[in-house]
């Protein structure tokens, strides 16, 4: 090979991994542009309850930390939350707040009833 194509192949070699390490780092930085997320998958929206103790479930995602009625709880390594909730008679609204690095929230709310 003559050294023209020699230094062709390394400057296309050199940007070829270049472009990969630069699209391989924006893939893993999505979710901090993406915000957080926070999804209750239970107890769902105008639920009825006969008890006054019930678990609140659910997932988050890209958080640095969440609340649940004011008061912060913890996620385990997936993401998912478990957190157990006392129930005032009649008509009772939950909310939960995820706060990312950046300052970015995101709440989800439920209301449910207790008979």
């Amino acid at each position: 090979m003559n050294n023209r194509v020699q230094f062709f192949f390394k400057i296309g070699l050199i940007s070829a991994l270049i472009a990969g390490f630069g699209i391989y780092g924006l893939y893993n930085a999505r979710g901090f542009w993406e915000g957080p997320e926070i999804t209750i998958e239970s107890p769902k929206n105008g639920q009825v309850f006969h008890n006054s103790y019930i678990t609140v479930k659910g997932k988050a995602k890209n958080i640095a930390s969440i609340l649940l009625d004011g008061r912060v709880i913890f996620v385990d390594e997936n993401g998912n939350f478990s957190e157990n909730l006392l129930l005032a008679k009649g008509y009772n609204i939950m909310e939960a707040k995820a706060v990312d690095k950046f300052g970015k929230e995101v709440k989800a709310r439920r209301e449910v009833v207790l008979k």
